[in-house]
């Protein structure tokens, strides 16, 4: 490797570095809500029940998602028009915002309704802001990449979103086993998490001012960033990216975000040891994302997807069934695990896929909007709906509902051609 080579690895690093920090800040943001609801539902909402008062919760984690399509067309027209460092700078900077308004939100018990409402307002504001951040950032990882390893760098933004949701876990490990007791957790210990999340949503913000821009925005070109020409040019490729995030995004959010809680209401672990094992779990799930990245830029990116898609359809009720009925914390590991490697067929390179199907000029957006518009879906309302049929006690039902939406996405995958053979990216200088 001659001189300029290590430089240009260097360079691409860094890039990867500084791209990648504040997407983890934003996710840590982002999932420290849903890891510490557990502990602040009952500020926020009328003492009752614990499960309605998760499904209130989880209404407004919901709710939070409908901010991302706006924050998915906002940011990735900005991120068109004006660079993908604009975008991305701007975005983080709405991310403390949020954090901060949570950390400092007032209970139900000293101003009433007035406590949930500011509460909703700090989500519709996160939500902007991580509406914005996937679409850029999955546009940006890609774009930094050099052709053969697109697969690899690009799963970095898995890699940095579920450390989003480590940090968070770790955060609430040292909360509960080192710093705080279970009381102090209830009654403001929850708090923590938002202010850091706050203090490193700043720190990204100055990373994120030293980014290397990845797109030219010098010329006047009237097709950046525009809705329209995404719609009339690419409306195969628009339909295509919510086929492929249909089910991906509902499993994820699964075996994820919600999966904490099942552990908790339905296998009936302690909050404690559900946190251990889903920061176990979550680890290895993270360092399983580069290995499936390589293994698409050796193989293609459809296999991956397929075996997503077959895997999860035949499976899904099997696992999560069995996971309800888990005798031992060993056994629910073992099981959540094998769910985690099939949902790492779509994780992994579901950014780059995206990535590869539009041209530079609506990239940002044409990954971001149609994604955001499926995850606020599928993603946002997966735990809602899981504690609604629980509620209702008829939880194996949100078991077939995640299948079903996984099969859907095998369709769509089968039917596809394979993006690292078509990418728009080989085809620009």
């Amino acid at each position: 490797m001659n001189s300029y080579q290590k430089n240009d690895t260097a360079r691409r690093i860094k890039a990867i570095f500084t791209g990648s920090i504040g997407n983890l800040v934003e996710w840590y943001d982002w999932y420290a809500y849903a890891a510490f609801a557990l502990y602040f539902a009952p500020v926020f909402f009328p003492k009752g029940n614990p499960t309605a008062q998760l499904l209130d919760t989880a209404a407004i984690f919901a709710v939070g998602f409908l901010m991302r399509p706006i924050g998915g067309w906002l940011f990735g027209s900005i991120a068109d028009r004006k660079g993908r460092k604009a975008s991305m700078t701007l975005s983080v900077l709405l991310m403390s915002l949020g954090s901060m308004m949570i950390a400092l939100a007032p209970s139900y018990n000293t101003v009433g309704i007035f406590s949930p409402f500011i509460l909703l307002m700090a989500r519709l504001l996160q939500g902007l802001s991580v509406g914005g951040e996937y679409g850029t950032s999955a546009t940006y990882l890609s774009e930094i990449s050099t052709p053969g390893k697109r697969g690899f760098y690009s799963s970095f933004q898995y890699v940095t979103l579920i450390g989003g949701q480590l940090t968070a876990l770790g955060i609430q490990l040292l909360l509960q086993k080192v710093f705080l007791t279970p009381e102090q957790l209830h009654e403001w210990g929850w708090r923590i998490p938002f202010v850091i999340g706050a203090g490193l949503s700043l720190f990204a913000l100055v990373i994120r001012q030293h980014m290397q821009e990845t797109v030219s925005t010098e010329k006047e070109n009237k097709k950046r960033g525009s809705v329209l020409i995404l719609l009339k040019e690419h409306p195969k490729a628009v339909l295509t990216v919510v086929g492929l995030t249909m089910g991906g995004t509902l499993a994820f959010y699964t075996y994820t975000t919600y999966m904490q809680k099942f552990l908790v209401n339905t296998v009936h672990l302690t909050k404690e040891r559900s946190t251990v094992l889903t920061f176990s779990l979550m680890l290895i799930y993270a360092c399983l994302q580069p290995l499936f990245g390589m293994l698409s830029d050796k193989t293609g990116r459809k296999p991956l997807l397929l075996g997503f898609g077959i895997l999860g359809t035949l499976l899904t009720v099997p696992i999560l069934s069995a996971i309800s009925h888990a005798t031992t914390e060993w056994m629910a590991f073992v099981l959540i695990l094998a769910a985690l490697i099939i949902v790492s067929g779509y994780t992994s390179i579901n950014a780059v896929v995206k990535a590869e199907m539009f041209p530079s000029e609506v990239r940002a957006l044409g990954v971001g909007l149609p994604y955001a518009l499926t995850v606020a879906l599928f993603g946002g309302t997966a735990e809602y709906i899981a504690l609604y049929f629980k509620k209702a006690d008829h939880e194996s039902l949100y078991y077939w509902y995640v299948t079903g939406c996984i099969f859907i996405s095998l369709i769509v995958y089968t039917l596809v051609r394979d993006t690292k053979q078509t990418s728009y990216m080989d085809k620009e200088p």
